[in-house]
């Protein structure tokens, strides 16, 4: 790993602890239906000519359905949960959005001269970091873009899966099997960010050797999960004694391969197990992209 990657994973101003806490400052499930007193947390309110989205901001579809729905609501009752902003790395007399973007764009709908704001000295870092927390929270996100949320915030920041499940509330088996569903191929994902697909059919589909051309087929069909699961084992059942294929290794059945995937997204790194056929006995190897990540290992082997 590059000391530049080290610097950006152990050298962030706050800890998750504390990011999180900005962005649940008076925050409800729902913020912007909540009552009146929950601006009261806000910093200060500000022109909305002021202030400006974070072209960094991981979320990029607004549905204008649902902006004009929060518009409505702001031109009832006013802006009630704070956007969180910094001070612009380009213009000091503006603001970038850190967390609030669909807040922002419906409140130009309302036609509103001001919005309250949190105003919060972060880097460049920890405002993408506060992004990907804040959209993970959303109760709107589809599956894919929630588990590319947790993806992101491992991938960039080094955030265990353990370490998120504590601070998003969150089982850590919950992110292990969303993380999971990354594996599939990109036309699937499409299926299931689009409602096509549920969870479940997905899931069913991992560890298949078609998975496309079977998500089309249950999508045409509309078929049950307990259906695609059968027809997913159907696809990638293996006769009882398995052919040596021309690498001579033997080919492993879809159990196994679910297995790796499983523990390979609980432990974040690439897991391969490689069985004796009919016996008790195998390997299990890791493999690890840094001494971080071995390190990492290491504490959990441990205890």
């Amino acid at each position: 790993m590059s000391a530049d990657k080290k610097a950006e994973r152990r050298g962030l101003g706050r800890g998750l602890s504390a990011l999180m806490a900005d962005v649940n400052i008076g925050t409800p499930e729902n913020a912007d239906q909540a009552p009146a007193e929950r601006a009261t947390s806000a910093d200060l309110r500000v022109p909305i000519e002021t202030v400006r989205p974070n072209p960094d901001q991981p979320r990029r579809v607004f549905p204008q359905e649902d902006l004009d729905s929060l518009a409505e609501s702001i031109r009832e009752k006013g802006v009630l949960q704070p956007l969180i902003v910094r001070k612009d790395p380009d213009d000091s007399e503006m603001y970038q959005i850190v967390a609030g973007e669909r807040r922002w764009r419906a409140s130009q709908l309302a036609q509103q001269h001001d919005i309250p704001v949190l105003v919060r000295d972060l880097s460049d870092t920890e405002s993408l970091e506060v992004a990907i927390i804040e959209n993970i929270q959303r109760a709107d996100l589809n599956p894919v873009e929630e588990a590319q949320g947790y993806r992101q915030l491992m991938d960039r920041f080094g955030h265990t899966q353990e370490r998120l499940a504590q601070a998003l509330g969150k089982s850590r088996s919950h992110i292990a099997n969303m993380l999971r569903l990354m594996s599939l191929p990109e036309d699937v994902l499409d299926f299931l960010a689009a409602g096509d697909l549920t969870i479940g059919h997905a899931r069913a589909l991992i560890t298949a050797d078609t998975p496309s051309a079977l998500a089309r087929e249950i999508i045409q069909k509309g078929l049950s999960v307990r259906d695609a699961e059968r027809l997913a084992k159907g696809v990638t059942a293996k006769p009882p004694t398995a052919k040596k294929p021309a690498s001579g290794k033997l080919e492993k059945d879809a159990d196994t391969r679910a297995l790796e995937l499983d523990l390979g997204a609980n432990l974040g790194m690439s897991v391969s197990i490689d069985h004796k056929p009919n016996g008790e006995s195998g390997a299990l190897t890791i493999k690890y992209g840094s001494l971080d990540e071995l390190d990492d290992l290491c504490r959990r082997l441990g205890g």
